[in-house]
């Protein structure tokens, strides 16, 4: 008998990766957890409104395990945390339960990091803070597997390949010298979709960072990806021109990113906030033998990946 999974954040990049892998997995029977009434084509959806305990609990009627992966505003993703541990809490036949967390709870964390390093102090209101509240959420419940990946790259992704791919060929992004020394922690989208689909199979629980191993710099990336996209040659960014993009770009490009969200403008260009230039720089190394070991990931070697990123000019869409 197929495992019945509901996946909140269906809509997502990672979350449709799921559902459809799953649809031809011949093990899972995913079901699209939704806000609206349109269908997937071939896949079983419900509509949920994630962050209501109540509206959940009817979603889950019927399933056996539940993949997290709602994204949004921090109030959005600790509510739905809350929200599971409350549904869990209320059955008699515990869920699997598959949270997404993100590397961003090691906060500004150096060198080597494994799921026992301490976590950071954030504030909750912050894309970090929210992820460690809802992981706190989440801590006394049962049967629950928390995955933090690092930064997510492959065909499609909006954040670690479209944007990077369209700074690249805006020539806003190349080589940064010492502001892109940091480490990438790129973790390609189908060995994150591998990792849900053994932690299901296998029951596996606890913490496992997902991040490629010997993952490359961000300068190394950003020269490679854009030799996969044709962006060449790759010119060297001035200090200014990155001081220009963080005082003067990013705060209206950000304004305008929020209000195309949130009233349907057209997209402007790509923000390069001071975080994102920040994280460039930041040398933490996820260390994920775990994962590989535990869940038997073979990962997915980086040109490989970028191959499959950047076929037919994917990232122009």
């Amino acid at each position: 008998m197929k495992m019945r999974v509901l996946i909140l954040g269906a809509g997502g990049f990672v979350g449709r990766r799921i559902v459809l892998s799953f649809k031809d997995s011949g093990w899972a029977e995913p079901v699209a957890a939704i806000r609206g009434a349109r269908a997937d084509s071939g896949v079983e959806t419900v509509t949920c409104h994630a962050t209501y305990a109540e509206s959940l609990a009817r979603a889950c009627a019927g399933v056996d395990a539940v993949v997290n992966g709602v994204a949004g505003s921090p109030q959005a993703m600790i509510a739905t945390a809350r929200a599971l541990q409350a549904v869990q809490a209320s059955r008699s036949a515990p869920l699997h339960i598959v949270h997404f967390s993100s590397m961003a709870v090691y906060g500004d964390a150096l060198g080597d990091v494994t799921e026992n390093h301490p976590l950071a102090q954030l504030a909750p209101a912050s894309y970090g803070g929210a992820k460690l509240a809802a992981e706190a959420a989440l801590a006394e419940t049962d049967r629950v597997c928390i995955l933090r990946p690092g930064c997510i790259y492959g065909r499609g992704s909006p954040q670690w390949s479209v944007r990077i791919a369209r700074l690249l060929a805006a020539r806003r992004l190349g080589d940064l010298g010492p502001y892109g020394d940091g480490c990438s922690n790129l973790v390609h989208v189908d060995d994150v979709v591998a990792a849900v689909g053994s932690a299901l199979r296998q029951g596996h629980e606890g913490c496992f960072n997902l991040a490629m191993p010997n993952a490359p710099t961000w300068n190394t990336y950003f020269m490679r990806l854009a030799r996969a996209m044709g962006a060449v040659p790759v010119r060297r960014i001035p200090a200014w021109q990155l001081a220009v993009e963080r005082k003067l770009l990013a705060p209206p490009l950000k304004i305008w990113e929020i209000a195309h969200a949130r009233l349907k403008l057209p997209s402007g260009p790509p923000v390069m906030s001071p975080a994102l230039m920040y994280l460039w720089q930041q040398d933490i190394r996820l260390r994920s033998e775990r994962a590989t070991n535990a869940l038997a990931l073979a990962w997915t070697p980086l040109q490989e990946g970028l191959a499959d990123s950047w076929r037919e000019n994917a990232w122009k869409r």
